[in-house]
């Protein structure tokens, strides 16, 4: 099981340890937790204290003894929600403090899987009508297939179109794994190259899908006008 969401949500592993013992033990007292998880006797009871606090566990004291049970994991959607509704009452103030700003960045970069995934969210909010990419290779799916296909969704939901210049290497997987509103050719080049690029807008997003893929995002309509056409005169060529 691929416990990295919950690391995603804002727990610490010795959290995850702690619940998931939780979940499987059902009611116990601090010592079948501390044994299973694997963590030292201070660290569990602070972490259960921790748990309490956030709504993902109880717990009944009887006689000098704590019982402790795990919340039902579909309350973590509820947690989640509650975060994303604080987050959305102080946005709009978020974005004047940014709009504002002296100087504003032309060039960003990100890094990890993570950091992929944020530079992909600034190019999908980048506006315009049409998305261009080239270059992008089977390393590509680190981000996870389901999660491309979600975000495809949501940029076809937009009403932007795309034309994917994809390297051949992805060939098959496009057949079985179609994005909306989207057009596709593949390069044969002989070799698979690292770097993708995607033209949005005003934005251009470079990635280099190496272990730990590095991102770069330029925001300047002039560069963004000179790689799209040169987009248009690559995907001429590979028709």
């Amino acid at each position: 099981m691929d416990i990295s969401i919950l690391e995603d949500i804002g727990l610490t592993n010795a959290e995850i340890k702690v619940y998931l013992s939780l979940l499987e033990l059902g009611t116990s007292t601090a010592g079948p937790i501390i044994e299973k998880s694997g963590l030292q006797s201070s660290v569990v009871h602070m972490t259960l204290n921790k748990l309490s606090e956030r709504g993902f566990l109880s717990s009944i004291q009887q006689g000098k003894r704590k019982h402790y049970s795990a919340s039902n994991p579909r309350h973590i959607i509820e947690y989640i929600e509650e975060k994303k509704n604080r987050f959305e009452s102080i946005l709009p103030e978020l974005l004047l403090k940014q709009h504002h700003a002296k100087e504003k960045p032309e060039v960003t970069t990100y890094r990890g899987v993570k950091g992929i995934k944020e530079l992909l969210y600034e190019l999908l909010n980048a506006g315009g009508t049409k998305h261009h990419t080239f270059g992008s290779a089977k390393e590509s799916l680190m981000l996870g297939s389901a999660w491309g296909v979600a975000y495809h969704q949501k940029r076809a939901s937009k009403g932007i179109t795309a034309k994917l210049l994809f390297n051949e290497s992805l060939k098959e997987w496009s057949s079985k794994n179609k994005y909306p509103k989207a057009e596709y050719t593949f390069t044969k080049i002989g070799f698979e190259p690292l770097t993708e690029t995607i033209i949005r807008n005003d934005k251009i997003g470079i990635i280099l899908w190496t272990e730990k893929p590095i991102g770069i995002l330029i925001q300047n309509s002039v560069a963004a006008k000179s790689y799209d056409n040169f987009f248009e005169v690559l995907w001429k060529s590979a028709k």
